[in-house]
């Protein structure tokens, strides 16, 4: 399986680079708002969320992705030392509701994920790119559906990305890495939150 995941790297590696690739929210940038319902049902609201303290925001590939759940699972195990700094944890994924409780059952995730149904938040932290159609082939030959567990989102994938918002909605953290094997760990997460404001 390991040497499944490294040929698919270096074909993303190659098909990326030969598209205008996303390269992220920069540290300084306004991190725009956006809204979306959860696994709980919930309406969720950037603005509305940053009044209570910062915000971590992970964004994530897909129920499929090994390292997308290990990275989701580390996340809910030190869960609370993100809520002792006042922040919320929110992850994004273009995958359907019904692939996102198969993340929850494999990462026990109880913090809020969204499905990004239409792209517009990965498209506004421009995080997202549209696999290649040879590559999504290679991924249905391993197992991988990309059609069938994005629904119409369809072949779209986000950079794995993390960033930290504060309460004024500036970038203060960002982890943006096209090789999606590599994350950051949650102690560097922890360590850039600044807490809340007195």
């Amino acid at each position: 399986m390991k040497k499944v995941f490294l040929l698919l790297a270096v074909f993303a590696s190659l098909t990326m680079a030969a598209q205008s690739a996303p390269e992220g929210l920069f540290i300084g940038s306004k991190a725009p708002d956006f809204k979306g319902e959860d696994q709980f049902g919930n309406k969720i609201k950037l603005k509305d969320v940053l009044k209570k303290g910062e915000v971590v925001l992970v964004f994530y590939r897909g129920q499929w992705c090994p390292y997308c759940n290990r990275e989701l699972a580390a996340l809910q195990d030190s869960l609370q030392f993100i809520k002792d700094k006042g922040a919320t944890l929110i992850a994004i994924s273009p995958e359907t509701n019904e692939m996102i409780d198969k993340t929850i059952e494999k990462t026990k995730a109880s913090y809020s994920i969204i499905n990004d149904e239409g792209l517009e938040i990965m498209k506004d932290y421009d995080v997202d790119y549209e696999v290649p159609e040879n590559t999504v082939t290679r991924y249905r030959n391993v197992g991988i559906d990309l059609l069938k567990f994005n629904g119409k989102n369809g072949n779209h994938l986000p950079i794995p990305a993390v960033y930290i918002i504060d309460q004024s909605s500036t970038v203060t953290y960002r982890f943006f890495e096209k090789n999606y094997r590599k994350r950051p760990s949650v102690k560097e997460i922890v360590s850039n939150l600044r807490g809340p404001v007195e």
